[in-house]
């Protein structure tokens, strides 16, 4: 405007060179902001007119966006050079710096970003510019080195510069330097964070206290105390940890399967079911703990019951590795299981209540690498662990790591449950005001106020969820048949490779590969697309956010179980290189991870207040296919051998794909027809 302002008080008014400039301004401006997004899109061409409109800042329309031939001589002469955009003041007296005056908006007309300025332009740029400004830094500094480049450093007594004409015949001089490096990475995080930024929902208004009605709530939506207002840096870093301990627990399922061998010579064992009990009979603790832990954590908080389930398993490893029988081995890996299943169930539980329902999918792909990632790893450390230093060693390695991450858990950890954080603010504001009338806004009509009916209705509330949800039950066995075609799996890879590929059994871990590198594959893909996903479809749907928007992406992943199947069992049955089997396992880890991450953040969602009994109903079936299913694979592959019996698998699979789509497509009518009472 101050710029408009001064053309006209130049030209003495503006009938002459107002439509003109204004006309210039808008067009220039547009075809800009066309070359910056193509430029974005990797347009090697329209690249090249980037550097030509490039202006500074796309938040200050000044005369550098007027074409040269319309700016009068006396604009030239003051100082202003529309080329680059900004005004040459005068030395300063103190100090000699130079200073740069930047555009001001006109204190006397409200700025919008909907109203335009005198220039005919928009005062405050849109959505196209906001990623477009913060890299204009970036290119100013691109062009100012496209301009003045110096003399690569050669011996001799001087460097002199040299100009752009000699200093394109040196390649030397064309190495990217450390600061065009810096400013391509702020662009990129810029365009990263800018999506992200725009990849939200509006959250649920918490519920605040009126104590003129007896209701005890949070003190404002921006309450610190609220979970969901925790530091981002507090939430990532208690997640981390509860990622660390929920893959320290899985790996502790695996980890002994390559010492079983070592424990039987030891103990004279020979028999096969208790050899195979010794490793299955850890995650049976699996279906037990979750009915008993995740009730407790929603009644009593998360962080007590967490690092009492987390004790149990630290202290049951030194009982496994001082066993002195295999019957006393196989009861301390069933206690030591039971230990173990509280980060499994409880961490869903943390998760709901520490982020909104935008940003669960990132975090809860980074707390399922666990139960995923820890058994692929297991066999490949436990059968180097026992081949050199012995199978017990395997339980101190297991205490040391779960130990010091429980450790840290407890000293960082704090009471994340906005339930029993309200129940004790209701204790403490009865004692303080006097008041007997006063009640959570969380606790509902008519609830059970005997310890003993909230005991009784917190240990059959995973039941619940799991026989009276059509949706639940239906999900659950789908990852339950999954995760036991995983576990199914397992007890082929090692007898492969040692009998048809002759492996060393320490080696056989190795084969476990495929299934890792699928795994981070689908991570990758799983943590950038989830939610991203359910913030356009909650747009496209008004606004309104539905659990089932989170399913979408199992249709997709589900298609490649199937593909694995049949790769990885024909390639054994005819016998080729041994990578192709490790490669056909890949398919398998990509498409569990698709399935396993949105069907947890699914449950999540449903019951974001009861998310840990979710996530336990969830534990509890693919606990009991995941201990029983891998005891049909012997038979089944000596009858129907590895081509034919991983295709019945594949079969199986691919029957089940269409349960997420029917899901999807009819969940939310059935889960509002039969809503469960918890």
């Amino acid at each position: 405007m101050q710029t408009l302002k001064s053309l006209e008080k130049e030209t003495g008014g503006e009938q002459l060179y107002r439509p003109i400039i204004t006309f210039a301004i808008d067009f220039h401006s547009k075809v800009r902001n066309s070359a910056f997004c193509l430029a974005r899109g990797r347009s090697s061409r329209i690249r090249l007119l980037a550097p030509i409109l490039q202006v500074p800042s796309a938040r200050r329309y000044r005369a550098s966006s007027i074409p040269r031939i319309f700016v009068p001589k006396s604009i030239m002469a003051s100082g202003r050079d529309p080329e680059k955009g900004i005004v040459q003041e005068p030395e300063a007296d103190v100090g000699g710096s130079r200073t740069e005056s930047t555009y001001q908006p006109d204190a006397s007309r409200p700025s919008s970003k909907n109203n335009e300025n005198e220039t005919g332009s928009i005062g405050y740029p849109d959505s196209a510019h906001e990623e477009v400004e913060a890299m204009d830094q970036g290119h100013i500094e691109d062009l100012a080195r496209q301009q003045t480049t110096t003399e690569p450093i050669k011996a001799g007594p001087s460097n002199s510069p040299r100009t752009r004409n000699n200093s394109d015949s040196d390649p030397i001089s064309r190495i990217p330097t450390k600061s065009s490096a810096r400013s391509k990475l702020s662009r990129l995080t810029t365009r990263l964070t800018s999506r992200s930024r725009r990849a939200k929902l509006e959250p649920r208004p918490l519920p605040e206290s009126d104590l003129a009605k007896g209701l005890v709530g949070w003190e404002s939506q921006t309450d610190p105390e609220m979970p969901l207002n925790f530091p981002e840096s507090k939430k990532w870093l208690l997640v981390g940890l509860l990622a660390g301990i929920t893959f320290i627990s899985p790996l502790a399922s695996s980890m002994f399967a390559p010492g079983v061998t070592f424990a039987d010579e030891e103990f004279g064992n020979k028999s096969l079911i208790l050899s195979s009990l010794t490793v299955s009979i850890f995650v049976l603790g699996y279906v037990i703990g979750p009915l008993i832990l995740a009730p407790l954590s929603e009644i009593y908080g998360r962080r007590y019951v967490l690092t009492g389930a987390n004790i149990v398993f630290c202290l049951w490893q030194i009982g496994c590795a001082l066993a002195p029988s295999l019957e006393s081995l196989i009861g301390f890996r069933f206690l030591a299981g039971i230990g173990g299943s509280g980060c499994l169930t409880i961490g869903g539980g943390v998760i709901a209540d520490l982020f909104h329902a935008d940003r669960r999918g990132l975090a809860t792909s980074l707390y399922s690498l666990g139960p995923l990632f820890g058994p692929v790893v297991g066999p490949i450390a436990g059968g180097f662990v026992a081949q050199r230093i012995g199978w017990r060693w395997v339980f101190w390695i297991l205490l040391i790591a779960s130990a010091l991450i429980t450790i840290g858990i407890e000293i960082l950890n704090q009471e994340t449950n906005p339930r029993v954080l309200m129940k004790r603010k209701v204790a403490r504001l009865s004692k303080e005001l006097n008041r007997t009338d006063l009640r959570s806004v969380y606790d509902p009509s008519g609830a059970p106020t005997s310890r003993f009916a909230v005991l009784r209705n917190g240990m059959i509330r995973p039941l619940k969820m799991l026989f009276l949800s059509p949706l639940v039950f239906i999900l659950s066995l789908y990852m339950a048949v999954v995760y036991g075609l995983l576990y199914l799996l397992f007890t082929t890879i090692t007898t492969v490779y040692t009998e048809r590929y002759g492996w060393a059994p320490e080696l056989c871990g190795l084969a476990y590969i495929g299934l890792g590198l699928g795994f981070f594959a689908g991570l990758i893909v799983v943590a950038r697309i989830s939610d991203v996903t359910v913030v356009r479809m909650t747009k496209a749907n008004n606004g309104v956010f539905e659990p089932e928007m989170r399913l979408p992406a199992c249709i997709f992943f589900a298609c490649f179980i199937p593909i694995s199947f049949f790769w990885y069992g024909w390639s054994i049955e005819g016998r080729v290189h041994w990578i192709v089997p490790i490669i056909g396992l890949i398919p398998f880890g990509f498409g569990m991870m698709g399935i396993f991450i949105p069907i947890q953040t699914y449950v999540i969602d449903s019951f974001p207040l009861f998310a840990a009994s979710g996530i336990a109903a969830l534990t509890v079936s693919r606990s009991l296919f995941g201990a029983f299913l891998p005891l049909a694979g012997p038979a089944m592959y000596e009858s129907l051998g590895y081509g034919w019996g991983n295709s019945v698998l594949g079969f199986i699979a691919l029957a089940l794909i269409p349960a997420p789509l029917a899901i999807f497509k009819f969940g939310g009518r059935v889960r509002k027809r039969y809503p469960v009472r918890l």
